[in-house]
């Protein structure tokens, strides 16, 4: 059975989707580790609540980024971990972590890659005057939201939208592929060709 680490910062909305898909045994894993690199996060505390482990590996705690992600790298092979889940983690990875675990890290952007990468990327939809938005799940490379697309969602802007009301229906999509992404690597249907995932 595949055995998933997820890398959080915050409230942990996309970590509970995921936990929700594998307790409804719609998803053949389980989640082994979920690491936070902030103290008190929302999403320690719904790992607790499932009885799934729960660690804070905290940067600043660190002399330098490589001692820290070599923490989170230790943590996440001794669970032995075959794929790693990012769901609102505020922090780059560096190449050397990417390439440990090459074609097996997920990530989730609340935007239409590759436009909008980065972060309030609402307000930059917003402001830009897009007529649709929506969220991608990709693999990640050495890029910031560049890695090789599995999924994305695409949802309307609509005139009277704000930041809140646009991120607030972007989230109900994000919360249904990334666990359908999961999925699909789970039962080994997924395939990076070039820049392209194949699914099947």
């Amino acid at each position: 059975m595949l055995k998933i680490g997820v890398l959080v910062s915050g409230r942990g909305s996309n970590l509970q989707a995921i936990i929700d898909a594998i307790e409804a045994k719609k998803i053949n894993a389980s989640i082994a580790v979920v690491i936070s690199n902030v103290h008190g996060v929302m999403a320690l505390d719904r790992a607790k609540k499932h009885g799934i482990k729960a660690v804070v590996v905290d940067g600043k705690e660190f002399q330098n980024k490589s001692d820290y992600e070599k923490e989170v790298i230790r943590i996440l092979d001794s669970e032995k971990v075959g794929l790693i889940c990012l769901a609102g983690y505020m922090r780059l990875l560096s190449p050397e972590f990417v390439h440990h675990f090459r074609g097996k890290i997920m990530n989730i952007h609340p935007a239409l890659l590759p436009a909008f990468p980065g972060l309030h990327v609402q307000k930059k939809a917003l402001e830009y005057g897009v007529k649709f938005s929506g969220c991608t799940v990709h693999f990640v490379d050495d890029g910031c939201d560049t890695g090789p697309i599995i999924l994305q969602a695409v949802v309307p802007v609509l005139d009277e939208d704000t930041e809140d009301t646009l991120s607030a229906r972007i989230l109900e999509q994000e919360h249904r592929i990334y666990p359908e992404a999961v999925r699909l690597f789970s039962e080994n249907k997924l395939r990076i060709e070039g820049r392209r995932v194949k699914i099947g």
